[in-house]
């Protein structure tokens, strides 16, 4: 594979901030929390962007407990990134204002891109875009809030193949002074099926040149992030699914954007990680060890933890017996003692580095009534339509 690194960008601007490499960690619900985020800067060396699971402004203004919690930043975190969802201008306003004033973050990400039913029937995440009118209400209100403090914009191309907004969400945030744009190449309608339209990120990047567009969609490697830069333009890459159970891609990723000289071997691109089953399972306890910290409970951090069981050991020779038992365990010593069990010299598995998580597509998009009726009228929006709790 070749790698010019002419075409490769090897810093992004984020208003004051420079990431480099131009590499941002997507928000996750229940993922991307700050034990996560620790995990990947310790593989990346501490550099690119880690964005925080999704907070809801109704919950932040409140001071929900368990929103403050997940807006909890370690000391190394720098920039300290907060993504916001909202549905409300004043709302988010509120909450944009108090981030700012009291200091709680560097960098504000706005959610335009949740497709889960719970949030696109408030006309939130996906949905909102397709009403201009409100999405501009929204961005001003941030953006005028926020002073000193850079506002971003994750979206979608649009709700379904019918409903495209991508071009008109990108040029709105120009004008209302959003620092950049992070297009997923999908619709609500597909959720994670099918494959990223990664033609949707370079028609954005041509439409918007004033500011950054990063590309976010099936990047599973090192190889897949440079690729979609040579052939989208975009200034840098969103990671999301491909990370899970793959906290190490972060180093994969700073070693392919700072070029051959810093490539890590192993990888048939040069910059792949092919770590044995044996350092995979000393991740999965530095995982689970890291959320029982945070949260203050070992036994709720190794369950916190089960849901990553099943992407790290992808591929690997491991009986549904074994899986079933360690996705079940409840302290580190019942982590550990069962990863023991297993056959831990096994070489990296040949087709491990595939989709994780959810995959399901053509999916029909829950809205709130009459919600496609006019692009324009947002009638009807109001706090009520806010959701009450953080993380998605």
């Amino acid at each position: 594979m070749s790698t010019p690194t002419s075409t490769v960008k090897s810093a992004l601007r984020i208003g004051p901030h420079t990431v480099q490499p131009p590499v941002v960690l997507a928000p996750m619900a229940g993922i991307t929390n700050a034990p996560f985020r620790t995990l990947c800067r310790e593989f990346s060396g501490g550099k690119g962007l880690f964005v925080s699971e999704m907070i809801t402004t109704r919950a932040l203004v409140e001071r929900n407990e368990k929103t403050m919690q997940l807006i909890h930043f370690d000391a190394s975190e720098t920039p300290r990134s907060i993504q916001l969802y909202g549905v409300d201008p004043a709302t988010v306003g509120k909450a944009v204002r108090m981030i700012a004033d009291e200091g709680l973050a560097d960098h504000i990400d706005l959610n335009f891109g949740c497709p889960v039913p719970k949030v696109t029937r408030k006309g939130g995440g996906s949905a909102l875009p397709y009403k201009r009118h409100l999405l501009r209400a929204i961005l001003r209100e941030a953006v005028s809030g926020a002073g000193d403090l850079p506002v971003t914009m994750k979206m979608r191309k649009g709700i379904d193949d019918d409903h495209i907004t991508y071009l008109d969400a990108g040029r709105i945030a120009v004008e209302e002074g959003v620092t950049a744009i992070a297009l997923h190449g999908r619709t609500a309608a597909q959720h994670y099926g099918g494959t990223a339209d990664w033609e949707a990120i370079a028609r954005l990047k041509e439409h918007v040149p004033e500011i950054p567009v990063l590309g976010n969609g099936d990047i599973w490697s090192a190889d897949d992030a440079l690729r979609m830069v040579r052939e989208t333009g975009c200034d840098g890459v969103v990671v999301g699914r491909g990370c899970l159970g793959r906290p190490w891609l972060f180093g994969d990723l700073v070693a392919a954007f700072e070029g051959p000289a810093g490539a890590r071997a192993g990888g048939p691109d040069g910059y792949g990680a092919r770590p044995t089953l044996r350092e995979v399972a000393a991740v999965m306890v530095r995982h689970a060890t890291l959320l029982g910290e945070w949260i203050g409970d070992e036994a709720r951090g190794v369950i916190d933890f089960r849901k990553h069981v099943a992407w790290y050991l992808k591929g690997f020779a491991v009986g549904s017996e074994m899986r079933k038992r360690l996705a079940i365990t409840s302290s580190l010593a019942e982590l550990s003692e069962g990863l023991e069990e297993l056959q831990l010299d096994q070489p990296w598995p040949l087709g491990a580095d595939g989709p994780r998580g959810r995959t399901s597509g053509n999916n029909r998009v829950v809205l709130p009534d009459g919600w496609l009726k006019d692009p324009y009228d947002c009638a009807g929006i109001s706090e009520d339509a806010e959701l009450d709790t953080s993380g998605g």
